[in-house]
């Protein structure tokens, strides 16, 4: 297999192969043409005189080097195709002047993440969308008060707080108040946490890791809308979202997921899961609902911690 960098006659099966890309972005799929290679750096993998993966992007821009698109034919991959791309992307990258290479992925790509966190991408920055619609309707509201708290099952107040000291610093936050134990929940709050679902999703996390306990993040954003997260060993097991659509159109799929399952919050708290199904609602409207604060309060109540 050869790298090296694109020529004319290689457009057409760049384009060919670029069109075959799934797209799963929430507008339409614009026209593609040689265009979106002009001024680019691009690349190719031969393979027997076959394109057998592509890459392009700028290797120098704004002091770094930017993958804009990488693909390889599903014939070719797992062969070490994507590797040889990048390889020669970050060299080209380096003799232009660029320390650091960061590309887009979609939240939805499971597979491309996981391919690029093994080649060494780490997150840093997330791209978030809405409609024009949604800004006309939610632009000129005040925001509502926001506010979280993460719940640790266990009565190991040291053990938390040591965990808190610990990652807090590493999510740009300080200052954990740790509280507790109260009906078996041990509670974290912190200033970072209202403000910054991302952070609190992180350490709720960590923390489920470090203490090998269930974690229970709930919060109420824009006073409106409430959230709860359930963490084993690390990992999400249900999440809630009282209006699974108030932050633009999701997946039907999404709006399922988004509903408390009963079966699992029971499992983990204790709670009733008939009174899960009768508190623990969705809707398309906050107004279809108690007042987010009262909600919050009542599901607090169900599942034992202090609201």
């Amino acid at each position: 297999m050869n790298v090296r960098e694109a020529t004319p006659a290689d457009t057409e099966a760049v384009i060919a192969l670029f069109e075959a890309m799934e797209w799963d972005r929430p507008w339409p799929r614009p026209e593609i043409g040689a265009g979106h290679l002009e001024g680019k750096l691009v690349l190719v993998a031969e393979d027997e005189g076959e394109i057998a993966g592509f890459a392009f992007g700028r290797e120098a821009h704004h002091g770094h080097a930017h993958l804009q698109v990488a693909s390889v034919r599903p014939e070719s991959r797992r062969q070490g195709v994507m590797t040889a791309l990048l390889k020669e992307f970050a060299a080209r990258a380096k003799a232009a002047g660029s320390e650091h290479v960061t590309l887009d992925v979609d939240t939805t790509n499971d597979v491309g993440r996981a391919v690029w966190e093994r080649l060494g991408f780490r997150e840093y920055s997330r791209r978030l969308f809405t409609t024009v619609e949604q800004i006309e309707q939610h632009g000129s509201e005040p925001a509502g008060e926001s506010r979280a708290t993460a719940y640790v099952q266990t009565d190991d107040v040291e053990a938390v707080e040591a965990a808190a000291a610990k990652f807090m610093p590493w999510l740009g936050g300080s200052g954990a108040r740790v509280t507790g134990p109260e009906n078996g929940w041990t509670a974290v709050r912190a200033e970072l946490l209202d403000r910054d679902r991302h952070a609190l999703e992180r350490l709720a996390s960590e923390l489920s890791n470090a203490t090998a306990a269930v974690v229970c993040t709930l919060g109420l954003e824009d006073g409106r809308l409430v959230r709860y997260v359930l963490y084993e060993r690390g990992s999400v097991v249900d999440e809630y979202q009282s209006v699974p659509e108030y932050y633009g159109p999701v997946p039907p799929g999404d709006v399922v997921a988004l509903g408390a399952n009963a079966t699992v919050v029971s499992r983990v708290t204790g709670a009733d899961p008939a009174r899960v199904r009768a508190i623990v609602r969705t809707a398309a409207s906050p107004d279809e609902l108690p007042p987010a604060p009262e909600l919050l309060q009542q599901i607090a109540e169900l599942l034992g911690l202090s609201g």
